[in-house]
């Protein structure tokens, strides 16, 4: 029997060019721009239920993510008028222009329903902007992973299953987090069964992609990414765990809202990570490709 012949590429070269997003801007947007669509969707719950001061709260805590996460992209683009120049045409094939008005959308509403909640002017109109903010809260928390599997890169393209849960998991947890720790604890119920429910789904979408890519799935469990992803399980579970009895104490709260913003935050910058060592390494790309050929599927490329 002859072995099974090793890994080898042209010169060891990469196929695919490098994601060149930077650090912190991406992953620190892609958890605001998270963490700003689960508190809007909270805000518009509250609202609909009679939550007035748990409302406010996620309210504010969208319109705040919103509002810095703009800022990280603006940043991540180098100039405010390439966000503008995305915004010239909607193209509903492409991610990164849906994601672009919807950031838009978004952050317009998140501003009308925290002025309207600040300042006490036209609250019927900060109400429904609450409201409407929920369903594009529900596309901000999840776009972004739609953005990463749409591209060439294989730690994500072939991730396209599980990262929408993984990041609207997180997104849940985060705004449940946020919210919890700016809410009297009397009323903040919602937000820690939120961000328990939240954190549960984030690791397990987590394991369960993970698992599944296998080639593929290896530059999540090594390396920094590695380090990161494992660093997110241990803080995402445990302040989950937590949050199910933080309304005991404020104590349990703030340990239980930094665990989770802390474990979102490896989340992000985790997955970034894995997708530049997946575009790094040719064998992550050519090897998926021999597979499907050898099982008579198309050899396509991802992301095309």
């Amino acid at each position: 029997m002859v072995p099974d012949a090793e890994f080898r590429s042209y010169y060891g070269q990469p196929v695919i060019k490098q994601p060149i997003w930077h650090e912190p801007h991406m992953p620190t947007y892609l958890y605001l721009g998270g963490l700003s669509g689960a508190a809007g969707a909270m805000a518009a719950a509250a609202r609909l239920t009679g939550r007035d001061r748990l409302e406010l709260a996620a309210r504010m805590t969208a319109f705040a993510g919103a509002s810095a996460g703009a800022a990280f992209l603006v940043a991540e683009l180098g100039r405010p008028m390439r966000f503008l120049n995305m915004l010239r045409v909607f193209k509903l094939t492409s991610p990164m222009s849906v994601g672009s008005w919807t950031l838009a959308a978004h952050s317009g509403l998140t501003g009308v329903a925290a002025g309207s909640a600040v300042t006490g002017l036209l609250p019927l109109a900060g109400d429904a902007a609450s409201v409407a903010s929920g369903l594009s809260g529900v596309a901000m928390a999840t776009y972004t992973a739609v953005l990463l599997a749409d591209t060439a890169v294989p730690a994500w393209h072939e991730g396209m299953r599980e990262l929408p849960f993984l990041f609207s998991g997180s997104a849940l947890a985060s705004a449940g987090a946020a919210v919890m720790l700016t809410t009297p604890r009397a009323q903040a119920g919602p937000a820690r069964a939120a961000a328990a429910a939240g954190a549960v789904a984030e690791v397990v979408a987590g394991g369960l992609m993970e698992r599944r890519l296998g080639l593929v799935g290896e530059p999540y469990r090594t390396g920094r990414a590695g380090r990161l992803m494992r660093a997110s399980r241990v803080l995402t579970l445990g302040g989950g765990l937590l949050a199910t009895v933080a309304g005991r104490s404020r104590a349990l709260t703030a340990l239980s809202g930094l665990a989770i913003t802390a474990g979102a935050l490896c989340t992000r910058f985790g997955v970034l990570e894995a997708g530049r060592a997946s575009a790094k390494d040719p064998k992550y790309t050519v090897v998926p490709q021999r597979d499907r050929l050898d099982a008579g599927h198309p050899a396509s490329v991802p992301g095309r």
